[in-house]
């Protein structure tokens, strides 16, 4: 395909000065003022050969990268960012080599003239290319959502579903929130003062990457060094020393201690001291610490020292909560009270329902000090972030709202008027067309996705409702609540004993809330950079069959093909396929969907306590916004961010202490020191770096496997031991026998 002058696609060739009054130039928002052009070039092809070719490859590759990675134990998230440097000199060579000869295509309605090189590489078919590699990374996720549910029913509960059942999960939930996206878009992108901060990132990085080069080191040439380095480096921890991937040394140190081996172990246990020298370690579960301000990095790193290095060790050897010491200290596995890795098996009957016979005689299930914690400060996070974004921004989210609807239009919505805008009716077909097939996939599929068809209802008006109210404060404090733990919570309740339907209601709910709040980001990002709105949305929709098509059959094909995948009482220590991100998901479909909430968290559960969280969490920032009233002149109260630091280790479980170590010392490094005193290096190749560290681990983690993990070819001595903390998992207390444990 190339370039086809419809006008379905390009503006009114009108200039970007010519209204009228200078005053009216501008936007509302400083930060948009400061980073945002207000003209645009109408005349910029952006429906063309180029970025069909390089915007369907990338989508491609980083659909299948990211799901291949997403089993791994440090599942590497490779984002639009990467292609979004990456693909510059890429679209420059193109637009140097290509032939510029036009020709004439017959199309309905005449001729149009078409060309495989219509000039120079633009920013818009940029932009273009970035958001179909966006759609290829799950809008920021790494993969489809519900690939998950598709990982524990082949691989946790050993069942099968159909590969049509499975495509059809992460289609229409992935494409159910254009629906809410589309409905929502006139009130939350085309206003001025719904500004969406995450953007302006995103426009300064375009902007700085088409500025002409002037240095000896040019960007590209950096990217293709760090690259080439990176991809060399990683066949060290990826294969030949996989041990330097968690550099637990307390470990090494105290061999026979449990303890010491608790308070070290990187994966396993509180990780003090870890370090590691695997790049894929370090921007696992978190993604690059590059790309996050210092302030956030702190935030977060006082978060996960107060739950890491003072709750836990008060609850776990001070108070020995819920018998704590039955269990290793830092997991996501389910117990029995006798400290045992509890057989969920037994307790699923024929019809993949609870088997309350079995359940009574295996007894209750019991979460380790961390994983338990861990719901309760996720309980308080929900509540904190509402009431912290209600009494500090709440106010001013209602002015900016009332003024998006009153307010003038900005320069950048009547620059965007010039194009033909998106039918409202598109929308509504994909929303009733993509309803009518999830209903189909319930009703006619039921037993494999077990969700009744008024649970898919249910579950829509749950996604309709939170959709605005969360896409405005996402608009305008850059904060999005994470509500899975609600959709979880209220269909446990509603439906105990159903594990799948539970999962395919928390996806359906609040992830359709979640992927419309991403498509509205990017439809903001092309409001930004002038981009016409049906080549936003085409774009978006192409990219996102194509991703979620790519995440099931890699999903399938490795779930298929390697053997005991996420098993990791049956794989080797040295095993890259322990599913960490999935092993939790399962956890979750077993304590909401299986077991039930009530039998846990309720009057029946050992760990109704934790439902405190909610009280506290809600209370925290009232209290904190009374202090900022009280002492108005101390200007560091307002910066007390209860959700951040409530929710700091909410990548926890899967993420690790070694995890956060690395991610808090490599963003202190770049985002504070060489930010502060090498400024101009940071500014010109810090995201340079990050992208071309994450292309490197990716490329040589999947040659690594083609070429010898599929060969079975492998090394064994004791740098491809694991991280050697074999005790790091061992209760201690009296009377319970685990194997390869010392009895106390």
């Amino acid at each position: 395909m190339g370039t086809i002058s419809d006008d379905t696609f390009s503006a009114n060739p009108k200039l970007a000065d010519d209204d009228d009054s200078d005053s009216e130039d501008i936007s509302p928002i400083e930060q948009v003022r400061l980073t945002v052009l207000n003209t645009d070039d109408p005349s910029l092809p952006v429906w063309t050969f180029r970025m069909w070719t390089l915007g369907v490859f990338s989508c491609g590759l980083l659909a299948f990268l990211n799901q291949f990675f997403s089993y791994r134990t440090e599942p590497l998230t490779i984002t639009q960012l990467t292609v979004q440097i990456a693909v510059l000199p890429i679209g420059r060579f193109m637009a140097a080599a290509l032939p510029t000869r036009k020709f004439r295509v017959p199309v309905i309605g005449g001729n149009r003239e078409f060309s495989l090189n219509p000039g120079p590489f633009n920013i818009k078919e940029h932009v273009l290319i970035s958001i179909f590699a966006n759609a290829g990374a799950a809008f920021g996720n790494g993969n489809a959502y519900a690939v998950g549910i598709i990982d524990i029913i082949k691989a946790f509960y050993y069942r099968n579903i159909s590969f049509l059942a499975g495509w059809l999960l992460v289609i229409t939930t992935q494409v159910l929130g254009y629906g809410w996206a589309g409905l929502m878009r006139k009130y939350v992108v085309e206003p001025a003062h719904m500004w969406w901060p995450g953007t302006l990132v995103q426009v300064s990085l375009f902007r700085a990457l088409h500025e002409k080069e002037s240095e000896r080191m040019s960007r590209a040439k950096f990217f293709v060094i760090v690259l080439v380095c990176s991809f060399a480096w990683y066949a060290v921890p990826g294969y030949l020393f996989p041990t330097i991937t968690t550099i637990s040394w307390v470990c090494w140190a105290f061999p026979k201690s449990v303890t010491a081996q608790q308070i070290g172990s990187g994966m396993q246990g509180l990780g003090l001291g870890a370090l590691t020298l695997d790049w894929a370690a370090v921007s696992s579960f978190l993604y690059s610490p590059l790309l996050s301000p210092f302030f956030a990095t702190v935030n977060v790193f006082v978060g996960y020292f107060f739950i890491i290095y003072l709750a836990m060790p008060i609850a776990y050897w001070g108070f020995n909560l819920y018998s704590a010491t039955k269990f290793p200290i830092f997991s996501s596995h389910l117990f029995t009270a006798q400290g045992q890795a509890y057989n969920i098996s037994e307790i699923v009957n024929s019809k993949f329902e609870l088997d309350l016979v079995s359940y009574q005689q295996e007894g209750h299930i019991h979460l380790s000090m961390f994983f338990a914690l861990t719901y309760g400060f996720g309980f308080a996070t929900i509540a904190a972030t509402l009431t912290h974004v209600g009494f500090f921004y709440g106010k001013e989210i209602y002015q900016k709202y009332r003024a998006s609807n009153q307010g003038k239009e900005d320069i950048h919505t009547r620059l965007m008027k010039r194009y033909p805008d998106i039918p409202i009716w598109w929308f509504y077909v994909m929303l009733l067309g993509t309803m009518a097939v999830s209903l189909v996939l319930c009703i006619v599929l039921n037993k494999q996705v077990q969700m009744p068809w008024w649970g898919l209802l249910f579950a829509s008006a749950m996604a309709f409702i939170f959709t605005l109210p969360v896409s405005i404060i996402t608009a305008t404090t850059n904060q999005t609540p994470g509500l899975n733990i609600i959709t979880e919570y209220v269909m446990g309740i509603i439906l105990p004993g159903e594990p799948i339907a539970n999962v395919c209601f928390k996806t359906f709910g609040y992830m359709s809330m979640a992927q419309a709040v991403s498509f509205l980001s990017d439809f903001k990002l092309g409001h930004y950079m002038k981009i016409p709105p049906r080549s936003m949305f085409l774009v978006q929709f192409i990219g996102t069959i194509i991703a979620g098509t790519i995440n099931a059959v890699v999903a399938f094909w490795l779930l298929d093909t390697i053997p005991n995948i996420c098993n990791t009482a049956l794989l080797s220590a040295d095993s890259p396929w322990t599913c960490p991100g999935d092993r939790v998901f399962f956890d979750a479909s077993v304590i909401w969907g299986l077991i039930g909430p009530k039998r846990i968290f309720g009057h029946h559960g050992d760990y109704k306590a934790m439902n405190w969280f909610f009280l506290i969490g809600g209370l925290g920032p009232f209290l904190v916004w009374l202090l900022h009233k009280a002492f108005p002149k101390q200007t560091w109260i307002p910066f007390i961010n209860l959700p951040v630091l409530l929710g700091a280790t909410g990548a926890m479980p899967p993420a690790t202490p070694l995890n956060y170590n690395a991610w808090c010392i490599v963003g202190t490094i770049f985002n504070f020191f060489i930010f502060r005193y090498r400024k101009k290096w940071w500014q010109r190749y810090n995201y340079i770096l990050s992208a071309a560290l994450d292309a490197g681990v990716a490329f040589m983690g999947v040659l690594v496997y083609f070429t010898l993990g599929m060969e079975n070819v492998s090394l064994n001595w004791w740098g491809t031991g694991g991280e050697h903390c074999p005790l790091a998992t061992c209760p201690t207390a009296k009377g319970i026998v685990v194997d390869g444990c010392p009895g106390y």
